[in-house]
């Protein structure tokens, strides 16, 4: 069954492995953790959705009844493009690509944060990926004031993959560190992507390791970090400073 709620939450066995197989956009499939619902949770990640496993309550939540059968499944608010759909954008509009990655961010207030700020700067696209991370919920959706469905958001398998394929396209990586060079005295011009890390943990070391350069805001008061859609949203916008 589908439950019409802003949401967009499918449950019960039959209806969610239907959705899975049809080419309705799956972003999650929650499964409830002491049951085993044959074939659900490896069809998902078949499809490149992302399987949670919660208590019952979790999905009688979201659900909105206790007959959901122990799974359920939220829609994607909006279509994920591919990284070359991205690629091929930049290159119509004639300016250097100008791509914003997303490592890991699970909040998706703060994902849809940044998406409304990529778009707002003019940015190609957004990369974020499928484990680990927020997708295009009707959270995300909502938080992004409407960007979601103007900007195209790629969900990857592998993030440094599609980082050295970036890189096979001469652009520059920059990923966001406490540690790095102060933003300020860096060269934003030609093909530029950035990376934002995730909340507790910042960028992933794989990720980290495969950028170009590490840069860095400006910490003066007392505390030592800014939420990630800020510090996103203060480089982005240093970034269009080099591209006017």
């Amino acid at each position: 069954m589908e439950k019409d709620t802003e949401r967009q939450i499918i449950y019960g066995r039959n209806a969610v492995i239907e959705a899975l197989r049809s080419e309705k956009e799956i972003d999650t499939v929650f499964i409830q953790k002491d049951l085993k619902i044959d074939g659900v949770s490896a069809l998902a990640k078949e499809r490149g959705a992302v399987v949670k496993i919660v208590g019952a309550e979790k999905i009688t939540a979201l659900s909105g009844t206790q007959k959901h059968g122990g799974v359920c499944a939220e829609l994607c608010a909006a279509k994920y493009a591919e990284l070359s759909d991205i690629l091929e954008a930049s290159e119509k509009s004639g300016k250097p690509p100008f791509i914003i990655i997303a490592d890991e961010i699970a909040d998706p207030h703060n994902l849809g944060a940044i998406i409304r700020t990529a778009e707002a700067a003019g940015a190609d696209g957004v990369v974020i990926p499928k484990r680990r991370s927020a997708g295009l919920n009707s959270t995300v959706f909502k938080t992004s004031a409407g960007a979601a469905a103007w900007i195209k958001v790629a969900r990857v398998s592998n993030l440094v993959d599609a980082i050295k394929t970036l890189k096979k396209n001469n652009i520059w990586v920059y990923g966001m560190e406490a540690d790095g060079e102060p933003y300020d005295k860096v060269d934003f011009s030609g093909g530029t992507a950035i990376v934002v890390g995730s909340e507790g943990f910042g960028l992933s070391r794989l990720v980290r390791e495969n950028c170009d350069v590490i840069v860095s805001l400006p910490m003066n008061g007392r505390v030592n970090s800014l939420n990630a859609s800020v510090s996103a949203g203060i480089l982005m916008y240093e970034i269009v400073k080099y591209r006017k």
